[in-house]
């Protein structure tokens, strides 16, 4: 039953959907898709709001999955491809997974031989491929560079023996991070100087994520020109499975201002939490945007923008408005639809924000709002 309801009746905290701007995304996605003939994947790890997922379905070709639970989640809901990663995989798992999956990438060659007959014994259909590690990466903090000294991600060229040849019809890198289609560029140079000569022999070619295709300035037709080129040199299929870039700057987090402390300067503490719903703000770490606000000083009034946990770092950052703030004003953060929904804890037993889809025509639909229930029964 669908829960038709108000911007302002919107329960807070509230992550909000907006299609209008996913749509425009996704035309982004379609003409790449269009001109390269790449196929490209919703990675499911940053955005796995599977209300949405009729929307997405005619524009992409599946869904890339990090292990047994999201490759369930993309056969049940998004019925296309599913593409099916992890660092290592459980024994009691694998058979499930590779009943469900199209492809399937191994980490290491070692999890590559021990389950390789086992997987396909279950599904003959099902294309084996290996993950690679071309030892080259920008990625803009050290927590995000998956070919950083001593990672675990992907197989160095040192280690990949040739008898693996017989097994894999694929290899899969990931080494971006919100990164641009010349650092795709630079990353190509590296897997072409370490591994060319065992593309050609491969069916297809995963490129991974970090593609930061939505972003304004990103060079979408050098993208497409570098699909092209790799898959007419190597006569393989390309994949791209960009998370950030599908959800990007098309939904907000709505909260509202529970109290107002002052210390040294006003504080504003909010019903939602950057530690609990928007953990990569302290990760990245980044600022989120928050609407009609700007940079502490630059309005009248500046307010330091807090969580409602425990955590002395819960902090948003320190905006400035040109209204001061008041209990029960709301504060909308932008840009809160990927790696929020899917990271979020319920921390101090802090309530998860409801979930609602704004559609195209304007009204808003609330499909999910969490309580006590959802925080016990995580628990036991």
């Amino acid at each position: 039953m669908m829960h038709i309801i108000t911007e302002s009746s919107l329960p807070s905290p509230c992550w909000v959907l907006q299609e209008k701007k996913l749509i425009e995304n996704l035309n982004t996605i379609q003409r790449i898709k269009e001109k390269s003939a790449a196929k490209v994947l919703l990675a499911l790890k940053g955005f796995a709001l599977w209300k949405s997922f009729p929307l997405l379905r005619p524009y992409l070709d599946g869904c890339c999955a990090s292990g047994l639970h999201e490759a369930k989640l993309a056969s049940e809901e998004f019925s296309k491809e599913v593409h099916t990663y992890a660092p290592a995989f459980k024994e009691k798992e694998i058979e499930e997974i590779a009943s469900l999956s199209h492809h399937l990438v191994f980490n290491s060659p070692a999890q590559l031989m021990h389950f390789a007959d086992i997987c396909k014994a279950i599904n003959p259909k099902l294309s084996l491929g290996l993950r690679i590690n071309p030892q080259y990466s920008s990625a803009p903090k050290e927590i995000y560079n998956p070919c950083a000294p001593y990672s675990r991600l992907g197989t160095r060229i040192e280690n990949f023996d040739t008898t693996l040849l017989d097994w894999i019809d694929g290899l899969h890198f990931h080494a971006l991070c919100e990164e641009s289609a010349d650092t795709l560029e630079e990353v190509l140079k590296h897997v072409e100087e370490k591994f060319g000569k065992y593309l050609p022999m491969m069916k297809w070619v995963n490129f991974g994520g970090g593609h930061h295709i939505t972003r304004q300035g990103y060079d979408v037709e050098k993208l497409i020109s570098l699909i092209v080129a790799f898959q007419t040199k190597y006569n393989v299929e390309v994949y791209l499975e960009p998370g950030e870039a599908i959800g990007w700057q098309s939904g907000i987090l709505h909260s509202r201002v529970l109290d107002i402390v002052h210390n040294g300067m006003d504080i504003a503490i909010l019903d939602t939490s950057a530690e609990a719903h928007m953990p990569d703000t302290l990760l990245m770490p980044y600022r989120a945007e928050v609407l009609g606000a700007a940079k502490a000083g630059e309005k009248r009034y500046t307010y330091r923008l807090a969580g409602n946990t425990c955590l002395a770092g819960d902090i948003m950052g320190d905006y400035s408005f040109d209204k001061a703030l008041k209990r029960g004003d709301k504060i909308i953060f932008l840009d809160q639809m990927h790696y929020t929904m899917v990271k979020a804890t319920t921390f101090n037993g802090i309530q998860l924000p409801a979930i609602a889809i704004e559609k195209r025509d304007g009204t808003i639909e609330l499909v999910r709002r969490f309580g006590y229930g959802d925080f016990k029964e995580r628990l036991s």
